[in-house]
């Protein structure tokens, strides 16, 4: 006995594949592009990473209620100003809370750089299941390190060195 598709299986198929035209969300990767996002930033713009072309990028993944992510705040923004007239762009990425969260977060750590607030589609594109993150793109917008867990002003410095 022959077994048939039925057009609700066929439906139900395609609509779980990729190959209509469609395409998988690009998940981040050492030694590949970093993937693009187009985010609504905590000062009420938006910044993509389009934006940043040609610079290094430096993500720091957090949220207000993660102590490490807050106890870091001061050495990122430290590094921030360091390595400003030397082009890195510092973006926050605050995941998973609101504009006024990430905006309170920004003021109690007096940061100069911007911060997006990331609806999940950054801490998925990035595979993000905990904070803080550190986040290393060279100029040509290639990942090349991905840091999961705190890390000291020192270090901070050595892999912002690593992509200038």
């Amino acid at each position: 006995m022959k077994k048939y598709l039925t057009p609700l299986f066929v439906l139900a198929l395609a609509a779980c594949s990729h190959a209509g035209g469609g395409s998988a969300p690009t998940v981040a990767a050492i030694g590949s592009p970093a993937p693009p996002f187009d985010e609504a930033t905590a000062a009420g713009g938006m910044l993509s990473m389009a934006s940043l072309a040609g610079k290094p990028v430096y993500l720091n993944f957090f949220a207000s209620w993660c102590p490490p992510c807050n106890e870091e705040a001061p050495s990122v923004n430290a590094v921030a100003q360091e390595f400003k007239s030397r082009g890195l762009a510092v973006v926050g990425v605050d995941v998973l809370e609101d504009r006024q969260k990430a905006q309170q977060f920004i003021t109690e750590h007096h940061l100069s750089y911007p911060a997006v607030i990331d609806s999940g589609a950054l801490r998925d594109a990035y595979e993000i299941n905990g904070m803080p993150v550190h986040v290393f793109i060279d100029r040509t917008g290639i990942v090349r390190k991905i840091v999961v867990g705190e890390l000291t002003k020192a270090k901070m410095e050595a892999d912002v060195r690593a992509i200038l």
